[in-house]
């Protein structure tokens, strides 16, 4: 797919709404993992940070991309987006960010790519599924969405609590990519290409459609604490 090519462009705005969607405990996770450090070294820590949990994200990425040509692996992962899109749609619990704040630069940048490699899984499989094998479109879609997520964190984050239908939406999406992956594994693509060509729409529109429903189901029968929002931004001094 080249830069003129429509599918390129959605499969782009795909990989960003994944990330902003999604990558908001990442951005608390950097502004915990700073918050000790002299003012001075904090641009420092998240821009080094950042830049090592991008360059992390995209390896896991080629190597989720040559994964997924595997027979029944997008089966898995379809599965997998599914349960984490019906996740996102629950109350957070109470402690779900407890990061280890460094008084040292390299200590905090260590942080950052750690946790983020820990907490990526998720975005991993969903980008591998929206990118549909193009690593280069993978690193063009995190080098827009990352910044956003990172120096854009208190907006967007406000944005979702305000507006919890954004939070759906990123959901439904993944369920739009779990139906896509469904129907275009290795074991499944031939079947459906000559007997059931209508599931390459019907298929993403009802997993969709099942992921917002299903959570939003759960959601409402387990109440949760909403946790505070923490500010990359935050310019309080560091602790003696």
């Amino acid at each position: 797919m080249g830069f003129d090519s429509p599918q390129f462009w959605v499969a782009v705005l795909q990989i960003i709404a994944i990330d902003i969607v999604l990558g908001g405990d990442n951005a608390v996770v950097i502004a915990l993992a700073c918050r000790r450090l002299p003012e001075q070294q904090r641009k420092l820590g998240i821009f080094w940070g950042v830049f090592g949990a991008i360059a992390l994200r995209v390896v896991l990425i080629f190597f989720a991309l040559n994964l997924l040509a595997m027979p029944y692996l997008k089966i898995v992962g379809a599965a997998l987006l599914v349960w984490i899109g019906v996740k996102l749609l629950q109350p957070e619990p109470e402690g779900s960010h407890e990061v280890d704040a460094s008084t040292t630069l390299i200590g905090a940048i260590k942080t950052i790519i750690v946790a983020d490699a820990v907490m990526s899984l998720d975005n991993v499989i969903a980008i591998a599924g929206a990118a549909k094998d193009d690593i280069g479109l993978v690193i063009f879609g995190l080098v827009i969405s990352v910044p956003i997520i990172v120096w854009g964190s208190q907006f967007v984050m406000k944005v979702m609590d305000r507006y919890p239908v954004t939070i759906a939406v990123g959901a439904g999406l993944l369920g739009w990519i779990a139906g896509d992956m469904a129907v275009t594994d290795v074991v499944t693509k031939e079947w459906v290409s000559v007997h059931a060509a209508y599931l390459y729409w019907v298929a993403p529109v009802a997993v969709a459609l099942l992921v917002v429903a299903v959570g939003k189901f759960l959601a409402a029968r387990k109440p949760g604490k909403t946790l505070p929002v923490v500010d990359l931004a935050d310019e309080q001094a560091p602790k003696q």
